[in-house]
């Protein structure tokens, strides 16, 4: 029977812990006995665990005794996870049960476990996108890709925020036990069995903006104010008093973008608002490109795919908040 271990810690998501068990406990509808998933749930305190939605889990065993050479073992996440402290011991068991492992990985910000028992170092990996800076910056022997939803680099497997452990569970159930019982458990489950496009779709924002006394923050409140209108580089150095030469370094330097680059991301911005945000009466897709600044609902089109990994429609496929919300 292949073996499934959760590890958790108090504060952990609870979305993390069950999302992915459940796909595993799903399968077993599906499978042989003799195939069926065995679920252990680790816990890093010998206590009751109180995740961070205030529900408790009693872990079946603390990690000290868990010895099993686990086919998979995961790391959960939760809110406060990258501001802990390294606990040595826990890092030191993590280490050892993940190389003796067949497979291990994190779900969400977990990857923090992983990284400080040395289990990162010359990896690609994924977290949630509102972690994936502090992970970068915190271990910059790793390469973070902040837009995947799930990742895997040899028998390392890590995915991205909360639900997305669910995505990952399905895709490492598809490798064991086929493309049938993995999409059969998606459909139990009412989900996707494969998502369209990555994190980007679901982050507040593309854009960063900077202080609006400052030269970038000048340009950034002006092209906000002028989607619509043609935006040269040489139109924005005039704003500022600059030739367009240096006005193109020092946005750049300071911006960590070109002039163009931050266009691009502020008009979709702009577009992803008035998608979630149309009302009933829905404004067409030229309508909303128009508004935005790009030449048309085709040129949006490319550039959501190029950004978000999905349409403009189908953007507001999934995110249109309703007419209420208006």
């Amino acid at each position: 029977m292949p073996t499934v271990a959760l590890l958790v810690f108090p504060g952990v998501q609870a979305l993390d812990v069950s999302g992915p068990l459940d796909v595993f406990a799903e399968a077993n509808r599906f499978l042989l006995p003799q195939q069926h998933y065995r679920l252990s749930v680790i816990g890093s305190t010998r206590d009751t665990v109180a995740c961070s939605n205030g529900m408790q889990i009693v872990p079946h065993l603390h990690y000290s005794e868990a010895r099993e050479d686990y086919d998979l073992l995961l790391a959960a996440g939760g809110p406060g996870l990258p501001q802990q402290e390294r606990d040595a011991a826990l890092s030191d068991w993590l280490a050892d049960a993940a190389q003796r492992a067949g497979r291990h990985g994190s779900i969400c910000n977990g990857a923090f476990l992983l990284a400080r028992a040395g289990l990162l170092r010359g990896k690609r990996v994924t977290t949630h996108w509102n972690d994936a800076a502090a992970l970068a910056r915190d271990f910059p022997e790793l390469e973070v890709d902040a837009d995947r939803i799930y990742l895997c680099d040899g028998k390392l497997v890590t995915s991205a925020g909360v639900t997305a452990g669910i995505d990952l569970s399905l895709a490492l159930l598809a490798e064991d036990a086929g493309q049938e019982v993995a999409l059969n458990v998606a459909k139990r489950l009412v989900v996707f069995m494969q998502r369209s496009g990555g994190q980007s779709q679901f982050s507040p924002y593309l854009t960063p903006y900077a202080e609006e006394t400052s030269l970038v923050g000048q340009v950034q409140h002006y092209v906000r104010e002028h989607l619509q209108e043609k935006l040269s580089v040489a139109l924005l150095a005039k704003l500022v008093s600059s030739s367009p030469r240096n006005f193109a370094r020092v946005f750049a330097r300071d911006a960590r973008m070109t002039p163009a680059e931050f266009i691009e991301s502020a008009r979709v911005d702009a577009a992803r608002a008035m998608l979630e945000r149309s009302g009933s009466s829905a404004a067409p897709l030229k309508t909303v490109a128009y508004r935005c600044g790009f030449r048309d609902a085709g040129h949006m089109r490319v550039v959501f795919l190029r950004r978000l990994g999905i349409s403009a429609q189908q953007y507001r496929d999934n995110f249109f908040a309703g007419a209420d919300a208006a």
